[in-house]
């Protein structure tokens, strides 16, 4: 984005301070396309570079490079998680990306902390990872419905930190999204899936009940993008009532990290030209 502040800039939140989530329109275009037929045009554009990005992250893993990338997708019901990941596994080649949805824990994830089956999804070197939901449920849902104690909540921020933390320090690019919907979007989303017998799996009656929740999860949001935004691993807070400008945002921030990466092909490690002569003599 030559000549522009990069999206990046546009939409993190500064390490340490709490959001009111309230002053963010979750319909806005802070930046970018300014509709869904530019918005279209602009993935489209944006498609090659990320595919060469990838295949250069991966190349370069092959000769030790312990490099990789980590999107981490947090958000309301209807949010569009799995609609992004969707979107982003469509601008890969899917062989390079490791993809984790993550639901209600297992009786064997209650064995052991909080962080144990996340550390099991991550991404290896030269590959893009993808989370829908992540370890954050553990300081939102297990807030909100007062799963644990509080002082257990408090002292998985700090765990959180560290987390991402070493992550970092071990070449992993964490970006994390919070994809910001409104009451009245998410209302209108669950009635599609009502109104569409085909849509009606993806419909909970317990989500109508989740909805006198919202105070409550906004607060436990602005808590976990306060405490746990950092210079390692900072928050992007994409407005998501708007899909066509929600994917284009993901798409931007995913292409100005791997950029930042800088993923190159790695040299051979043979003599090229006596290889050449070799090949051609057979």
């Amino acid at each position: 984005m030559p000549g522009t502040t990069a999206l990046r800039e546009v939409l993190r939140l500064p390490a340490g301070e709490r959001p009111d989530l309230g002053r963010f329109d979750p319909a806005a275009v802070p930046a970018g396309p300014a509709d869904k037929v530019a918005a279209l045009a602009a993935v489209a554009a944006m498609s090659g570079r990320l595919a060469s990005l990838q295949e250069r992250l991966y190349a370069a893993s092959t000769a030790g490079d312990r490099r990789r990338l980590l999107l981490v997708l947090q958000g309301m019901d209807t949010s569009g998680k799995g609609g992004t990941v969707k979107h982003v596994i469509g601008l890969f080649n899917p062989s390079g990306c490791r993809v984790r949805a993550f639901k209600a824990p297992t009786p064997e994830e209650l064995g052991h902390s909080f962080l144990w089956r996340i550390e099991k999804a991550l991404p290896q070197p030269g590959e893009i990872g993808i989370f829908d939901r992540s370890h954050y449920e553990d300081v939102l849902i297990a807030r909100v419905r007062e799963l644990v104690p509080r002082s257990r909540i408090r002292r998985r921020y700090t765990q959180i930190n560290q987390f991402e933390e070493s992550l970092a320090d071990d070449g992993v690019t964490v970006v994390k999204v919070f994809l910001h919907i409104s009451y009245e979007e998410q209302r209108e989303r669950l009635l599609k899936r009502l109104d569409n017998p085909e849509k009606h799996w993806k419909f909970n009656p317990g989500d109508i009940e989740e909805r006198s929740a919202w105070p409550a999860y906004q607060e436990a949001y602005e808590l976990a993008l306060e405490r746990c935004s950092s210079e390692a691993a900072p928050w992007f807070v994409v407005p998501a009532d708007r899909k066509w400008y929600r994917n284009w945002a993901v798409s931007r921030l995913l292409l100005e990290h791997l950029e930042a990466i800088g993923p190159r092909y790695p040299e051979a490690d043979f003599d090229v030209e006596e290889c050449r002569s070799r090949l051609l003599a057979t």
